[in-house]
């Protein structure tokens, strides 16, 4: 029996993924592939309609009865968090008098935008590629960026107000916990550990053949430049998404536990991890 497996169609996921949706891992599990945005992934794992799921770290503090975090697969790292762009110069503490754009009510990048400054309220959902054109039409009077948007923002006449990342890793001199891969808990720990162990030999495999994953990716990123595609990759995959590791750890747990106390996120007592 297949499992359904939800990821997005940005270059981090499919070249990630690649190797287990195309059956190249020895062992691990057939995959039925799912590819939405974040947005309606967090969605989904929130009705329970996935078996496995990329998600938001946000969107994993609403999830943890029911989902276990994998150890493999995650986008955390330094210099790649979501900026706030907007047309003209508007200074940092002038974000919580402005209408915002937001890319998902349980992205991270939203969880970060109120984590740094908990008076910002005025938000407004849209798709993630349609921010930065709703932001240089003066629709809202700023927007919060995500995955390959980073690099193409001053092409709309944008200016970077503030690094969401840059500010958390300043204030807490941790990495950026952007998202991370879900397990269904009813799986059992043999089979997730069976799920972890395929998804970071599916992150090897596609370090191992560029050129047989190169068309897998161009094939969901036709309208991106290929060098913007192969900096996303950069970016995005690295060495927490073999393994969080201590130091991955620590970033994931620390921002869970700055959500709960500023009452953005519920508090769970469900291990994280499954061991």
């Amino acid at each position: 029996m297949s499992l359904t497996l939800g990821y997005s169609p940005c270059p981090n996921d499919t070249f990630i993924f690649y190797g287990l949706v195309h059956g190249k891992i020895s062992g691990a599990p057939v995959c039925e592939e799912v590819l939405e945005d974040i947005e309606t992934l967090n969605s989904l794992a929130l009705k329970g309609a996935l078996d496995m799921t990329k998600i938001s770290f946000h969107a994993l503090t609403h999830l943890r009865e029911q989902y276990c975090l994998l150890h493999a697969g995650g986008a955390l790292g330094r210099g790649c968090g979501p900026l706030v762009v907007a047309r003209g110069t508007v200074a940092p503490d002038e974000l919580k008098n402005k209408t915002i754009a937001i890319p998902g009510q349980l992205t991270t990048a939203a969880l970060l935008l109120r984590l740094f400054d908990t008076q910002i309220g005025q938000l407004e959902v849209m798709p993630f590629d349609k921010i930065m054109g709703a932001t240089a039409r003066g629709e809202v009077d700023a927007g919060v960026i995500i995955h390959e948007s980073r690099f193409t923002y001053p092409e709309y006449g944008l200016e970077k107000v503030i690094d969401l990342g840059e500010w958390w890793e300043q204030s807490t001199g941790h990495p950026i916990p952007l998202g991370g891969i879900l397990a269904r808990r009813s799986l059992g720990a043999q089979q997730i550990g069976r799920i972890d162990r395929a998804l970071k030999q599916s992150i090897e495999y596609a370090y191992a053949h560029p050129d047989e994953v190169r068309s897998y990716i161009q094939q969901h990123a036709q309208e991106m430049d290929e060098k913007v595609m192969q900096a996303h990759i950069d970016l995005y995959v690295n060495q927490f998404s073999l393994n969080y590791g201590e130091e991955g750890e620590a970033a994931i747990f620390d921002l869970i536990e700055r959500a709960e106390q500023a009452g953005i996120a519920p508090k769970a007592e469900a291990p994280l991890f499954v061991s």
